[in-house]
Formats: structure tokens, C-alpha cells, sequence
């Protein structure tokens, strides 16, 4: 992909679960804004995302977002290069509130209009963190609803290699968390509480799948489950913060082992960390901890690029602008977006 050699600014706009956002990027990797109105605190009351509520606070939130986002870079609209907006994955009702106030700036300037996969945006968070950053590089994305290998080939060219057959990591984490009462949101819940604990007090099934680079978790989801039950049914209680640790601990280990396999098979050194998963401390730590095993080349983004976020999608928009992609008026919400 032949770079331009004149400034890009796009404005990128996200609202596929419960955070509404929008943010102005230049050329793909420097932040001028970042804007988050985040539900989080208000759906915890619910333990988790209430979509039809979800979809009515993006719609009181949105334009006031956008219009943040603008001010804090110092930019109208006029100067904006391109509208980038994340039209899928997610839940439909929250990305219709996004694409549609996308669609409107976009009718009302004239400027371009570029649709992202919420997936590749998460990707691209890496490059805002690492400007030296360019691909060929494999990725490694998890989080609440997916899990899989990336390689990335190109900047909008890329193939899974490797996906979860059932569960994501983000979901098993999620579950449990619920189960042993730490609540929503269970994942950062489990991180903390696990902190300090004895990784291997307690030993979880490893499951198999046809292809060597799919992963499963529903069956290490239902071997905790089965260690709760258990205990409970004979009156005794898990010691928490060792379980905790000891789960975090296998799945950090289950996921490296089939980068591991990736490494092999691709001979591709580069590895990206990506998705609200990987701001998990296991995970990280695991990875740094025996990247030297492989010789990886290890990124991932700051932690409050992991979640979900604007700037993302604008820098994953800028790289599908520059490369000729342009979406029409008529774009709609796909919540179900294969990658």
C-alpha cells in the first residue's frame, strides 16, 4: 500500500456495545481527540449490557460526542477528510446509532464515507501505540465475543488462521466471574481478584479441536464450573483468589500455545496483542514472560486502547481510505459482520 504525502484526518465514530465514541486521527496513527461516553457504570446494576437501553443512551450521547471530539482536536468538519464508523460487528440497535449519525455528517459535508469492522479496529489500536509498526504481523485477538489468529498480510488485508469453535475467552471469563459472585464487569473483576494468587493450585481441562489452531473453551468453561459445583456440594469453598489466578493462568497459557503453533507454521515473528481480553494481566504477563521462547516481536496497546474506542476505528479507517474504500449512503448496521 503506497502511502499519501499529504496530512489525513479522519473522524471515527464507535458504538457497537455500551460505549458511544468518537475520536480525529492523523494519517492512522497520532490521537487528536478521544472522546468516551461510557455506559458501564449503568448497566452494572443489570449485570450486563441491556441493549435496548444501550441503544437509547447512544442516541442522547452521540452528537454531543462527535461534536467533543472536534473541539478537543482543534478541527471542524469541513476539514476532516473522511467519516469512519464501526458498522459490525456488535449489537444492532447501538450500531445503527453510529452509522446513522455518520451517514448524516457525511450527507451534510460531502465528505467520504468508510465502513469499519469493529475486529480490524482493534487491530489497528496497535498501530496508534507503535508508530514504527507495520505489517506483515500475526495477531492475537480476544475478547467478550471472539478469539482468534489474525494474519495480518497487509493493512486491509488479512486472514484467520485460527478461531474459536464455541465460546471466546472474554465470554469464559465473563461466566465465571458471574458464577463465583464477583459480577459485571467479570473479567477486569477476575483480574483483580487474582492477583497474588497461586497459579497452580487448581488444573483445568485442555481441550482438542480438528484444526491445531482453533481453540474451544466451553469445555474449560464447564471443568470450573464442575470445581464450584463440586465444592459446593460438599460444603466446602474454593480458596478465590487461587482459582481465579489458576484459570487466568490456563487460558493465558492456552491461547501463547497456539501462537506458538502459528509462529511455527508461519515462520512470522511479529506478534500483536488485541481486543478488551488483552488488557488482562495474565495474559500480558504470560506472553512477555516467554515471548523469548519464540523470539516474538510482542505488541500491545495501552490499556485504554484495548476497550473499545474511537480512535481505533478512525486509524483502521484511514488505512481502508487511503486504499480506496468507500461506503454508501445506503450503509446499514451488520451485527452479525463476519471478519
Amino acid at each position: 500500500m503506497i502511502l499519501p504525502d499529504k496530512d489525513i484526518y479522519i473522524l471515527g465514530i464507535e458504538s457497537s456495545c455500551d460505549e458511544t465514541a468518537a475520536s480525529v486521527v492523523l494519517n492512522g496513527r497520532k490521537i487528536l481527540s478521544n472522546v468516551i461516553a461510557s455506559q458501564a457504570d449503568f448497566h452494572m446494576q443489570y449485570g450486563g449490557v441491556v441493549p435496548e437501553i444501550a441503544s437509547r443512551m447512544h442516541l442522547d450521547s452521540v452528537s454531543q460526542t462527535v461534536a467533543k471530539a472536534l473541539s478537543d482536536a482543534s478541527m471542524k468538519l469541513d476539514q476532516i477528510d473522511a467519516v469512519a464508523v464501526t458498522y459490525g460487528p456488535g449489537l444492532v440497535g447501538a450500531l445503527l446509532v453510529g452509522v446513522n449519525c455518520a451517514k448524516g455528517l457525511c450527507a451534510v459535508s460531502g465528505k467520504p464515507l468508510v465502513a469499519v469492522d469493529h475486529l480490524r479496529g482493534h487491530i489497528a489500536a496497535n498501530y496508534l501505540c507503535f508508530e514504527e509498526l507495520e505489517p506483515p504481523f500475526l495477531t492475537m485477538l480476544v475478547s467478550g465475543g471472539n478469539t482468534m489468529i489474525v494474519s495480518v498480510k497487509d493493512y486491509c488485508e488479512m486472514e484467520i488462521i485460527g478461531r474459536t469453535l464455541d465460546d471466546a475467552a472474554g465470554e469464559a471469563f465473563d461466566k465465571i466471574a458471574r458464577v463465583i459472585g464477583l459480577g459485571y464487569p467479570g473479567g477486569p473483576k477476575m483480574d483483580k481478584e487474582g492477583q497474588g494468587g497461586d497459579i497452580s493450585k487448581y488444573s483445568f481441562s485442555v481441550p482438542r479441536t480438528p484444526n491445531k489452531m482453533d481453540f474451544s473453551f466451553s469445555g474449560i468453561k464447564t471443568n470450573a464450573l464442575n470445581m464450584i459445583n463440586e465444592s459446593r456440594m460438599k460444603g466446602t469453598d474454593i480458596e478465590l483468589k487461587d482459582f481465579t489466578a489458576s484459570y487466568q493462568h490456563h487460558i493465558a497459557r492456552y491461547l501463547y500455545d497456539h501462537v506458538a503453533l502459528a509462529v511455527a507454521e508461519t515462520g512470522v515473528r511479529k506478534l500483536c496483542l488485541a481486543g478488551g481480553v488483552s488488557a488482562n494481566s495474565f495474559i500480558r504477563n504470560y506472553f512477555e514472560e516467554h515471548k523469548k521462547e519464540y523470539d516474538l516481536e510482542l505488541y500491545y496497546p495501552k490499556l485504554g486502547l484495548c476497550t473499545d474506542n474511537a480512535a481505533m476505528i478512525a486509524s483502521c479507517g484511514y488505512y481502508e481510505y487511503i486504499n480506496g474504500n468507500r461506503a454508501g449512503l445506503d450503509l446499514n448496521a451488520r451485527p452479525s459482520l463476519r471478519f
